[in-house]
């Protein structure tokens, strides 16, 4: 969401997540039930306050996910199982209250913690485990197709 509402980088790999996270909202996020939770509107709350207005602007019409007390049970298993480091107990939190609500999909721009294809199968084997499976986390590229693509 950060990525959409920014300023254009002019680092060439910024600009690009840039790019892919503003064609999602413009034209896959009306195909979807967006919604959002308390955590990213905090976390979205951060920081200089033109950007905070810009992404705050994003999601000030999305549906807020109810906080569920088993988020942080959720998230204490994800680091307590080493998937994600203890500085990212808000990404834990991210992933947690989107189990938690029945989400289809987590879109996430953090390949570092969230969309890391080394750690997702144990973090889909945990919410297994848990009895949340169903949730796909997922970057804004794998929804965008080329022009000869049919939906």
């Amino acid at each position: 969401m950060s990525h959409a509402t920014a300023k254009p980088s002019s680092h060439p790999a910024t600009a690009v997540l840039q790019e892919q996270a503003k064609r999602w909202w413009d034209e896959q996020s009306p195909r979807y039930e967006v919604v959002t939770s308390q955590f990213v509107i905090d976390e979205a709350s951060r920081g200089d306050l033109v950007a905070v207005s810009r992404r705050l602007a994003l999601l000030k019409d999305l549906p807020v996910l109810s906080a569920n007390p088993d988020a942080e049970s959720v998230a204490d298993h994800l680091l307590a199982r080493s998937l994600m480091p203890p500085t990212a107990r808000l990404d834990a939190l991210h992933v947690a209250s989107a189990a938690l609500a029945g989400v289809q999909y987590l879109l996430t721009q953090n390949c570092t913690h969230i969309a890391n294809a080394h750690v997702l199968p144990r973090v889909y084997r945990l919410l297994d485990e848990l009895g949340l499976s169903g949730l796909l986390i997922c970057t804004p590229v794998e929804f965008l197709g080329g022009p000869k693509d049919v939906t």
